[in-house]
């Protein structure tokens, strides 16, 4: 059965640094794309961080430049490094995951055929 289970959040300061995971099993990263995305309450959902089975990446701009996505193929897990957390940042993070055996997956929403429960993000003083 295909799970995916984010961890890593928590309460930070600005400025400060979080790791989250995103492990996986039931499938293979050399399959899949994996996107991390966000949201809100009372807002719409929306995508952070995309990389496909060839591991090519894509960011939203507004964490250009502070966030990082990465993956361990052996443990079957992807990341997201994210650097100098702004207040702006604070949401749920989820992760998904988009079947696509030719790398050539746009990370959106409506394309990502499993999700994870998500982990909370708050920056705060």
């Amino acid at each position: 059965q295909l799970r995916l289970v984010e961890s890593g959040g928590g309460l930070v300061q600005p400025g400060e640094s979080l790791r989250l995971s995103c492990a996986t099993s039931g499938l293979s990263l050399n399959l899949y794309a994996i996107g991390w995305f966000r949201q809100v309450p009372g807002k719409e959902r929306e995508g952070v961080s995309c990389i496909t089975n060839r591991d090519k990446v894509t960011y939203q701009d507004s964490v250009k430049g502070r966030f990082t996505i990465s993956k361990d193929n052996t443990k079957n897990t992807v990341y997201l490094q994210m650097n100098s957390l702004k207040p702006e940042d604070t949401a749920v993070y989820y992760c998904a995951a988009d079947a696509d055996p030719f790398g050539r997956s746009q990370c959106t929403i409506s394309g990502m055929n499993h999700w994870g429960k998500g982990t909370p993000v708050t920056v705060s003083s």
